[in-house]
């Protein structure tokens, strides 16, 4: 089948299809005329993919986890590994989210939202105030 058809199959966009071929995430045989002839053992492939993605692991770890899948003879700690990094790293960037919003709740809580020039919070981005712990709350 053409990079449209497995695209279709797989979900992902042909440009998607055809950059996992050139990074070798996938490896279609060529037809006699030059074309790509993806097969479904290539769309399986995409589909494993596009699940690794929609996890959110990196082009890295997804090459890592599909030569682990191709191979028969894997331990699966190894994949554990994979994954028990990439939840680390979730957790980390939730713990940035939470802290970026525990910030942003402290600035708009100093901000008086009126009719006034002074703004905590455009200066907190343009690093004119003090650590929002240690600064003193406006009132009024």
């Amino acid at each position: 089948m053409n990079v449209g058809a497995a695209a279709r199959r797989s979900g992902l966009p042909a440009k998607t299809v055809r950059y996992y071929e050139e990074i070798g995430l996938i490896r279609p045989d060529r037809a006699e005329n030059g074309y790509r002839a993806y097969s479904n053992e290539d769309v399986h492939r995409l589909l494993f993919l596009a699940r690794a993605r929609k996890l959110g692991f990196s082009i890295d770890d997804c090459r890592q986890l599909m030569a682990l899948y191709r191979d028969h003879t894997r331990a699966s700690q190894d994949v554990r590994a994979i994954a028990s990094a990439h939840v680390a790293a979730i957790e980390e960037k939730v713990r940035e989210l939470q802290s970026m919003r525990a910030t942003l709740q402290k600035l708009i809580h100093a901000c008086h939202g009126d009719e006034r020039p002074d703004c905590p919070i455009l200066e907190e981005m343009a690093g004119n105030s003090e650590d929002m712990d240690t600064k003193p709350t406006l009132d009024g």
